[in-house]
């Protein structure tokens, strides 16, 4: 044996960085976290504001102080017994819960061709699909308020949930397709080849695995119907088939010499408190469905 094979190797250290180098690693990283909180107390400031007028009452609503002398729960009192808010609170309901099923009944059949069936220009067709979003809203308000009229659809909750499905099949449509091209074909395949039809597979195998998806195009659909104002506002006029945003913007109080700023806020605390509560809770599916076949196609 040589002596060179009795030398121990040794094997060079891992060299760490210099601190100035860390330094400027860790720079950026503090620069990004700043300017997150800075967003956060910006994005949180309105709504403060918002639970901040709402406990205020009488002489207090006309300050401009950061916090109420006299925190009162009665603009939230108020509003709960106001029985036009608990009826556009109904309607709202009827009308967000309604919508989101039809469109996911429509959109999962859409979204399934374009994304397991050999269909000709599919990108195209999903283009077009997405560009029934890019008409402003207020090009067609006053046609559909005319049409409504005519047919007797206006001010009635059937004349707010075609629309509103309208706007939201396209999106449902969007994301569900994303779902779909991210579960295996093989999965498809071995069900037709036990003799399973095509629908049977769709009903069997697909839906059950794209159940996150759904549930996630349910959340993002049902909040854009709860919140859609403009065609609420043209295509209703009497307390009974108002939605919660419209109610709000006709809200004037319990008496006519109340000041409706305190009620208003309690109404919009009521109202937007529990789309945070879900989207804080579901947050990572809201972003997985928006960003779900951004990378692959």
């Amino acid at each position: 044996m040589t002596a060179t094979a009795l030398e121990p190797t040794t094997s060079s250290p891992t060299t760490a960085p210099p601190p100035a180098a860390r330094r400027e690693r860790s720079q950026p990283r503090a620069l990004i976290l700043v300017l997150a909180v800075v967003a956060m107390l910006v994005s949180l400031v309105p709504f403060y504001w918002l639970i901040n007028t709402s406990l205020k009452t009488g002489g207090d609503l006309s300050s401009g102080s950061l916090y109420p002398a006299d925190p009162s729960l009665r603009n939230y009192l108020d509003v709960l017994q106001d029985g036009d808010f608990l009826t556009a609170l109904g309607n709202s309901a009827i009308v967000g819960v309604v919508t989101t099923a039809l469109a996911l009944s429509f959109a999962s059949f859409a979204a399934y061709a374009l994304a397991r069936l050999k269909l000709p220009r599919k990108g195209l067709i999903l283009g077009l699909v997405l560009s029934v979003t890019t008409f402003p809203v207020i090009s067609i308000a006053a046609p559909m308020f005319k049409i409504w009229s005519d047919i007797g659809l206006y001010d009635t909750l059937p004349g707010l949930i075609i629309p509103k499905l309208t706007f939201a099949l396209p999106m449902a449509i969007f994301v569900l397709t994303s779902f779909f091209r991210e579960i295996p074909f093989e999965l498809e395949e071995s069900a037709l080849i036990d003799g399973a039809t095509p629908f049977g597979a769709f009903r069997r195998v697909i839906l059950p695995l794209a159940v996150p998806g759904i549930a996630t195009t349910a959340i993002l659909v049902f909040i854009s119907v709860w919140n859609e104002f403009l065609l609420a506002v043209t295509l209703t006029s009497t307390p009974g088939a108002r939605t919660v945003p419209v109610a709000i913007a006709y809200f004037s109080g319990i008496s006519e010499f109340d000041n409706p700023i305190g009620t208003i806020s309690a109404a919009s605390v009521l109202v937007t408190l529990p789309l945070v509560i879900v989207v804080l809770v579901f947050q990572k599916r809201i972003v997985a469905g928006l960003t779900a076949g951004a990378i692959k196609g």
